[in-house]
């Protein structure tokens, strides 16, 4: 499974609609999107703590409201033209990013919800992997908030007796991914149903042996991670899990990865990874 990071966010600006829609287009299986709380409680699509970097403007996610964020353009750190004026001729990612049909709000933040109307809405399937970002001054709440959401496009089933034990579909169209391993036991026990996956920057001993918490069946290591142990994934797929890597986009590390056997390649490039790994 080849998933857009962030959307097509190597040639569109990340967490924008454009990115996602190019990484559609592309034939991304997935697409994975970071969120956060703002202050009147909706779920948006952004990575950093602040809005600093990828908008025009600055502050705080949780301190600002939907209102403030969608007044600001989380495009225009990406809107340079291009390195060549023929590709104002085709329907390339950099048109597909700034035509104005699809671009919605004047660049505001992309809200989870419109993200799921997007994936739902596709022409061609698509999977959706959402990442919960801690710490956060609003904890629990978020894991919540976005199971509540799954539940209303019917990609969550709320459980009547929660239990960690319970295996998860993973036909699901949505996964729930977070580095914080009292996240993804909150999802778990608010709707077992769906995949979770521990994403890893290092591994601890704990971990060493490819052993995961109750109830999550996926490992996301990084890149990093596997260049520093490679026997990594064989050992989490004899404890069977499957393995998520992220970020990937050199040929070099695509192929590296496959050697390896990953499930899934998280990939800011899906476009190029796609062409290499043949379809």
């Amino acid at each position: 499974m080849v998933v857009a990071h962030r959307g097509a966010s190597s040639s569109i600006a990340e967490h924008t609609l454009g990115a996602y829609v190019t990484a559609i287009e592309s034939g991304a299986d997935a697409l994975e999107c970071d969120v956060r709380l703002t202050k009147d409680g909706h779920l948006v699509c952004v990575h950093d703590r602040t809005v600093n970097r990828t908008s025009d403007g600055s502050g705080v996610v949780s301190d600002l409201d939907l209102s403030g964020l969608n007044s600001l353009n989380f495009s225009s750190w990406h809107s340079e033209l291009p390195s060549s004026a023929d590709e104002l001729l085709n329907d390339t990612h950099y048109l597909s990013g700034v035509a104005p049909d699809r671009v919605e709000r004047g660049g505001g933040v992309l809200t989870l919800e419109m993200l799921l109307g997007l994936v739902r809405d596709a022409s061609t399937p698509v999977r959706l992997l959402v990442e919960t970002k801690h710490p956060t001054r609003y904890q629990g709440l978020v894991e919540k908030e976005l199971v509540d959401l799954l539940a209303r496009f019917g990609w969550a089933r709320r459980a009547a007796t929660p239990t960690l034990r319970q295996p998860a579909d993973m036909d699901n169209r949505v996964v729930v991914m977070s580095f914080a391993p009292t996240a993804i036991r909150r999802v778990k026990l608010l709707a077992p149903d769906i995949p979770t996956v521990l994403l890893l920057d290092r591994l601890l001993p704990v971990r060493r042996d490819g052993m995961l918490p109750t109830g999550v069946p996926i490992a996301g290591p990084g890149l990093h991670v596997l260049r520093a142990e490679p026997e990594y994934v064989a050992r989490a797929h004899a404890r069977g899990h499957r393995v998520y890597v992220w970020t990937v986009d050199e040929p070099d590390d695509v192929a590296f990865v496959r050697e390896l056997g990953v499930d899934t390649i998280i990939t800011n490039r899906p476009a190029d990874v796609i062409a290499q790994i043949g379809r």
